[in-house]
């Protein structure tokens, strides 16, 4: 069994509150509703950072193991940042970015590549529609 000294009992604390933190609402936020019907849903970035270290004084062993001769200092933080908000209407969902605009020619790539695959998906659709009209046409003659 551990034994507990100041030391683990501050990391344990800390890890305790930084996993607090780490809730999955922290990530994805609460939906948040408009009159009109529409969904916003926050998307965030969450960074966590976690250090800490210690030593024990004294040259004989009862020494050390008193807590008064213990020297130790722990550290977290936390970074936040926002990133962009899910937006359903009518059963669509769209991703409207919150952070900077893309900076080089593969991100604004990236980014496009939802807004092409309902395009494309919408063309694909469009033309099923008409081939079976053109279809239901030719039959009715």
């Amino acid at each position: 069994m551990e034994k507990n000294n100041p030391l683990s009992e501050m990391m344990q604390e800390s890890m305790a509150k930084v996993r607090e933190m780490a809730d999955t609402n922290t990530i994805v936020g609460q939906p948040i509703q408009t009159p009109d019907g529409v969904t916003l849903i926050p998307i965030s970035r969450v960074s966590f950072g976690f250090g800490g270290g210690g030593a024990a004084f004294g040259s004989k062993k009862k020494e050390a193991e008193d807590p008064a001769n213990l020297g130790a200092g722990i550290g977290a933080g936390v970074r936040m940042d926002p990133v962009a908000f899910l937006i359903v209407k009518d059963g669509i969902t769209r991703v409207m970015p919150v952070a900077v605009p893309a900076m080089n020619t593969v991100d604004r790539v990236v980014e496009m590549v939802p807004e092409v695959m309902d395009r494309v998906t919408n063309f694909i659709n469009d033309r099923q529609k008409k081939k079976e009209e053109a279809a239901g046409e030719a039959a009715e003659f």
